[in-house]
């Protein structure tokens, strides 16, 4: 998701500094933007001037610090409520008074974000859909003490870069997830007591729901880890059994099956191959 957004800012002209703790995400977040840069001119939806522009408007550092003179700061780190309160402590310190500080969280609520700053009306969630370069939709949370012109300004930011708008207010799991995950949680839920198998239910979904991705598939891409993560908001925020995450997508992310990114999930990834299988757990003997 970061270098989707950095990705995303750069090409329609602001200057961006990368940050991550670790050189190597760094060096690996530069090669997916080129990878996609290249992607684009080859569609024909950029040319080489914009491609070298885009690369040239991003910088990377491994210092919290090198946000000082930012005016924004979108936050993209893991779906973890503690490392997220500890970063906008830290960013709250660093950068200045006027600065808006934004997450790209897909649950966890802007308005405890904001509570461990020191300017609660300057934080306000930005979330992004993924792929960023890609997908339109910019979810624009709202916090409980978020002010009217940081929204207007986040929301008239979010026009300038190609992206729709919709404001939502600070609720566990807002408008996408709380009805995404919910779907996600049932398909697994109906892997798990056998109505039907990983592609059974993924084709169910793709033609006869219109999805573009099936459920399965999707939390795959997603991440088993942050669906389970989300699901756990929900649960926690609302104290309703509809939320509750199904054993199976537990066991699979304690077991190290995170979809994608661990290349096994409910189907199985090999790198540099566009080709799935399902996951030999779930084939039919």
């Amino acid at each position: 998701m970061g270098n989707g957004i950095a990705h995303t800012f750069a090409q329609h002209g602001f200057e961006v500094t990368l940050i991550d703790i670790n050189r190597e995400a760094l060096d690996n977040a530069l090669k997916t933007i080129t990878g996609n840069l290249d992607r684009q001119l080859k569609k024909g939806l950029i040319d080489e001037p914009l491609k070298t522009a885009t690369l040239s408007s991003i910088t990377v550092s491994t210092d919290l610090n090198a946000a000082a003179n930012a005016d924004l700061v979108v936050e993209a780190a893991t779906e973890n409520r503690d490392v997220k309160l500890n970063l906008f402590r830290q960013l709250s310190e660093i950068c200045a008074a006027n600065t808006i500080l934004a997450s790209n969280t897909s649950s966890i609520s802007i308005t405890e974000i904001a509570s461990v700053t020191k300017n609660a009306g300057n934080v306000i969630g930005m979330h992004f859909m993924n792929p960023v370069p890609v997908m339109k939709l910019v979810e624009v949370i709202r916090g409980y003490t978020t002010t009217d012109e940081v929204t207007r300004t986040i929301m008239e930011l979010a026009v300038k870069l190609e992206k729709e708008p919709v404001e939502v207010n600070d609720y566990p799991g807002f408008v996408a997830n709380r009805i995404l995950m919910p779907m996600i949680n049932e398909a697994i839920y109906t892997l798990y007591e056998g109505v039907a198998g990983v592609e059974e239910i993924d084709t169910v979904m793709k033609l006869g729901i219109a999805h573009p991705m099936g459920p399965l598939q999707l939390a795959d891409f997603i991440g088993l880890d942050v669906c389970l993560a989300i699901l756990n908001v929900l649960y926690k925020g609302f104290g309703n059994s509809k939320y509750a995450p199904c054993p199976l997508l537990v066991n699979m992310v304690i077991a190290g099956h995170k979809g994608i990114k661990s290349g096994a999930g409910f189907y199985t990834y090999t790198p540099g191959s566009k080709e799935i299988q399902v996951s030999p757990k779930f084939r039919k003997q």
